[in-house]
């Protein structure tokens, strides 16, 4: 690592992955930047040396005014992990309209509100690295989390075009695609399963079996040390 202190933003750091990676980097000097929706409510452990600040990946101005605070603080932000998100489950036919909008507000314009935002200081100094967190269901579609696969989908497009337009620029940007992993993102996802589904038993079954792997998963500190590895890494040109 660089001998000036390396600054990065860590988005969703609340808990599961996003919390892994702020409080691994931030125990191994790096000067880490946490985001969570209310701030005032979260209470941190011990050993999380990072701070956290507010933003909603679903609002603009808050994004913007999140990111600004950082760069007048520090004068720069080196690297951002993409982390913040959310799931629903449901088969399609049962899922909400605005479930899935909020699905696919939070986990790909909330990477797309991140990077536009930084885009024109990683470019005017002419480096900066966005890690972003994609999943397995990013590249195999998921029975009856087909929008939280999209959202995913989308991300794998979205970052992949992003690299080969701003590599000149001396910026990376690369994704991270988690299997199953122990976080609290599996207690948190939100169900969609009207009464008298017709989808009931397929759906119980296929998350059952969802659930069952990704609470023997791995340990979330294995993708903190990826992450810092990929800050690390020499940029490919």
């Amino acid at each position: 690592m660089a001998s000036k202190t390396t600054i990065v933003l860590v988005t969703g750091a609340s808990s599961g992955i996003g919390n892994a990676c702020a409080t691994h980097l931030a125990k191994r000097g790096y000067r880490v930047y946490g985001t969570c929706r209310n701030p005032s409510s979260y209470v941190k452990k011990a050993d999380e040396f990072f701070e956290m600040i507010g933003m909603n990946a679903t609002d603009d101005q808050s994004v913007a005014k999140a990111i600004a605070a950082i760069l007048a603080a520090e004068g720069r932000i080196d690297a951002v992990v993409c982390n913040a998100g959310m799931g629903i489950s449901g088969a399609v036919e049962d899922s909400d309209l605005e479930a899935i909008k909020l699905q696919m507000d939070t986990n790909f314009l909330g990477v797309v509100r991140v990077v536009k935002a930084l885009l024109p200081s990683f470019r005017q100094a002419g480096s900066g690295r966005f890690i972003v967190m994609s999943s397995m269901a990013g590249v195999v579609g998921m029975p009856f989390q087909a929008f939280y696969s999209a959202s995913k989908y989308a991300l794998e497009g979205f970052i992949e075009s992003l690299r080969y337009e701003v590599r000149s620029f001396g910026i990376g940007a690369c994704l991270i695609e988690p299997g199953d992993f122990r976080t609290g993102f599996t207690a948190a996802r939100r169900p969609s399963l009207p009464e008298g589904s017709p989808y009931a038993d397929l759906y119980a079954s296929a998350m059952g079996v969802q659930v069952r792997d990704e609470t023997a998963g791995h340990d979330p500190m294995e993708v903190a040390k990826l992450v810092q590895s990929l800050i690390e890494a020499r940029r490919e040109r």
